[in-house]
Parts: structure tokens; sequence; C-alpha cells
């Protein structure tokens, strides 16, 4: 069974795997298929969901919802996001304004099926809009019961700060952040996670196989596996080409050996290696078939040793992305309308 993990400094738990529908529901995979697997995650004791508003333009959050009809709501917990524009596009159907927020949540709660969302997060940084509206909104969700939790994706870490000091003010917890971390792309370690620490904010990442790389299905020189994220027509556009460099491919075929001496598989190595970071809560996975979801899983409550952790090092210099810069880029420098 999955263990479990504080979120932030509060006394809120989420299952260390975490389930994600970004490029499943209501566009990779048909309903029926993305509904099997959500229960197919709660049999492995996954408890813990992670959605957006903008993922599949609302229909994801829909799927979500209706996977989790009947289920007792205080044995989950539910993540959904807000910023990016869905359905009509308007002036005000985007960012973090006070009025897009509330437009948002409401929306967000009618396809969930839900009462309340346990942690609702910003998903990028809206720099058109004060940061105190912003919270203030957030604040008014919480005292409304709309919402339990703050979180952000892919803040920085002095926007993390600035976003804290508000939180507190307000009497209200801002407990998450939700960055891409992976053993190839750990541009979070320089300042954002030395600042979470500090502030008593966790992450929970996404792609921490970086797209599915680092299950070592793709080789280099060889043609995009049938069926695989980077070959699907609906889903290959949110693949990072940098991922499927030669030299990143040939340095993933490297792990191998490692993960078969360790007896594990190359998706659990990836991302057990994520959860060995104290300041990660959980890791996002996603699957467009049931039986996927049972590697995976089995990923929770691993440990790896130090020398497993130096080779894995090892094993990818070179082809590691480090650079702090790159969580300040991951935020639209304007609304997106």
């Amino acid at each position: 069974m999955v263990a479990y993990r504080y979120l932030g400094n509060s006394g809120f738990k989420v299952s260390e795997i975490t389930y994600g529908n970004w490029v499943t529901h209501g566009s990779q995979v048909e309903d029926d298929a993305a509904i099997a697997t959500v229960h197919a995650a709660l049999d492995h004791g996954i408890t813990t969901f992670d959605t957006a508003d903008v993922y599949a333009n609302t229909r994801a959050e829909a799927v979500l919802g209706e996977a989790l009809k009947g289920q007792r709501r205080d044995t989950l917990e539910l993540m959904t996001k807000v910023y990016f524009p869905t359905g009509a596009k308007g002036p005000n159907n985007t960012g973090l304004s006070r009025k897009h927020i509330r437009d948002s949540v409401d929306g967000s709660l009618r396809r969930l099926g839900t009462e309340y969302i346990d942690v609702y997060q910003a998903h990028r940084f809206d720099s058109e809009t004060p940061l105190e509206e912003t919270f203030q909104a957030f604040a008014d969700l919480v005292r409304l019961g709309k919402v339990l939790y703050i979180g952000v994706s892919e803040w920085t870490a002095e926007q993390l700060r600035a976003g804290h000091a508000l939180a507190k003010d307000l009497g209200i917890q801002l407990v998450s952040n939700q960055p891409q971390y992976s053993a190839l792309w750990r541009v979070i370690e320089d300042r954002v996670v030395p600042t979470s620490q500090e502030l008593g904010i966790t992450q929970v990442v996404w792609s921490p196989l970086a797209q599915g790389v680092l299950t070592g299905k793709y080789r280099a020189g060889e043609a995009l596996p049938e069926g695989s994220r980077a070959a699907n027509e609906k889903s290959r556009d949110n693949v990072d080409q940098r991922f499927l460099r030669d030299e990143v491919l040939r340095a993933v075929q490297r792990l191998r050996p490692l993960a078969d001496e360790a007896g594990l598989t190359m998706p659990q190595l990836g991302i057990a290696w994520v959860l060995q970071n104290p300041n990660v809560s959980a890791a996002l996975v996603g699957a467009s078939r049931p039986e996927q979801l049972g590697d995976t899983v089995r990923a929770s409550g691993i440990t790896l040793d130090a020398d497993l952790l130096q080779a894995i090092d090892d094993a990818l210099e070179g082809v590691v992305e480090r650079d702090p810069a790159l969580t300040e880029s991951s935020s639209p420098e304007r609304r997106l309308v």
C-alpha cells in the first residue's frame, strides 16, 4: 500500500504516490479507460488526486469527478488548479484575479462533484494581478469552506516567500508548490527547495519520470515506441524534446543495470529517486491503462542508499538540467487570453 506524507507544515497528509490526470483524462484515453484507471489507483491505496480546470479544457476534472462518484469524500484528497483560460475567451477569463478565481472555483467544484477542494493551487504566477488580491481571494474561499489549503505551481523562491508572508498575515496556509522535478530536471534544488524548507512548504512534483523518458522505453536512434506519449498525436506536443536527445537517451540506458541490481524497474527507480528528497511530499503519476499503476505504486516506501544515488548521478552526468532560472521562465510573462 502507498505511504503518506505531510503536506507542508500542516497536519494534512497526502499519498506519496499521487494520481495526476494532465494528459490522459478527456484527451489521450477514452472516459471508460480513465475511470477504470482511477478505480485501480484507489485499489492500490492512492487516495490523493491532482487535476486542473485547464486540463482537456475542463474535461479532465469532469472525468475525475465521475470516476470518484460513490467514494467517501473524507477518504479522498482532491487538488486542482486555477490560472489558465477555459471555455469562452475573455479579458477576465484568465490569471489570478479575484473574479477569475471565484468563477473558476465554482466550476471546479461542480465538475468534481464535491463541496470543497482540499488544495487549491495557483497554476502559475500572475504578474498582472497584485499578489494581495490573489491571496485575499484565496483566503475568502478558505473562510467560505470551499477550499482547505492553498498551493502554487512552478513559483520561484522569491514568489513563494512573498505568497507565504501574505498567507500568514491572512491566517491561511500555503502548504505546497507543484514543480517539475526528476533525476533529469533538478532546477528546484538550488533555490526553491531551500526556501520551501525554511517556510514550511513542500513539493508535489510532476513528471518524476521526465515525461516517460526515465522508464527507458525511448532509445537513441530508434523509432518512438507505438502507443507512447511521444508518439501519440494527442499528447506528443506535451513532451519536452530536450528529454529525447540522443545523449539523454543513452545516459538513461545507463540506469538500467543500476535498477536491475537494486531489484527495481526503471519507473520504480525514477519515482523512488524524487521521493528521497525530504522536501517532496508526493510524486504525481499518470496512467493510460490500469495495469500501469501496479508497477509505479511499488516505488512507495523504497529507500535508495547513498552509493546508488551517487551511481545515478554518475550515469546522468552531463545531461541533467539544473538552471534555477528555468523556474521563472515557466510562468507566462503576460496572461494568456
